[in-house]
């Protein structure tokens, strides 16, 4: 038991250590998550940080990727870009979710709204030395009104829109519609998921997606 403990406190004692030494100034620490991403069956561990910094959105956050290797914490990566600040999310308040790792997946999740709702999950591999986007689920709307989804498998290039109208005597409204397009031209990655804004037009049904 004794020897049980003294593993523990070493263990905790390291992670404080690398915390400490790669945490912003003046940040707090709003999630931690621990997960094979880059195959090694070690596990990584990724912390979501809510820095003193701000823009008019709220706080910036900061999330790092961090990876032991002969007993030493470094930075795999690190990014302002892909969690968003802490009042995008409107009248909901804080957009962030949460972060999960899944099959060596990161996946992070954001919502926000008011009675008009949005929310999406992002999915990061860990490929060509940088934590690459491949895919990306959106859903957006009103209940009573309509619900649409987007769904983008950036690997393959599939991009996919429905929309499910549910008060279809309201005309601002519009009607429930699917299309289907293969869009391949962007890359994004942890580093620069929302440096701009990036729009597509569907050419059928005129249905605009923004990532």
């Amino acid at each position: 038991m004794k020897t049980i403990f003294c593993l523990l406190s070493l263990l905790l004692s390291t992670l404080y250590s690398a915390q400490k030494e790669f945490q912003p100034k003046g940040s707090d620490i709003l999630e931690t998550v621990d997960g094979d991403l880059d195959g090694d069956k070690i596990p990584e561990k990724i912390i979501v940080y809510n820095t003193k910094d701000t823009t008019d959105m709220g706080n910036i956050r900061e999330i790092q990727i961090l990876k032991k290797a002969n007993g030493k914490w470094t930075i795999l990566e690190k990014s302002r870009n892909a969690v968003l600040e802490s009042k995008h999310g409107g009248m909901m308040g804080d957009p962030y979710q949460g972060a999960v790792i899944k099959k060596g997946i990161l996946e992070i999740t954001q919502a926000g709204g008011s009675s008009w709702k949005w929310g999406y999950t992002d999915k990061y591999r860990f490929q060509n030395g940088h934590f690459e986007l491949i895919g990306h689920s959106l859903s957006y709307g009103r209940p009573g009104d309509y619900w649409a989804d987007m769904d983008y498998n950036l690997s393959t290039g599939q991009l996919v829109y429905s929309k499910e109208v549910e008060d279809k005597d309201n005309p601002d409204n519009g009607k429930s519609e699917k299309e289907t397009v293969i869009k391949k031209d962007w890359k994004i990655n942890l580093q620069n998921r929302n440096s701009e804004e990036r729009t597509f037009i569907f050419p059928k049904t005129k249905a605009e997606f923004h990532l």
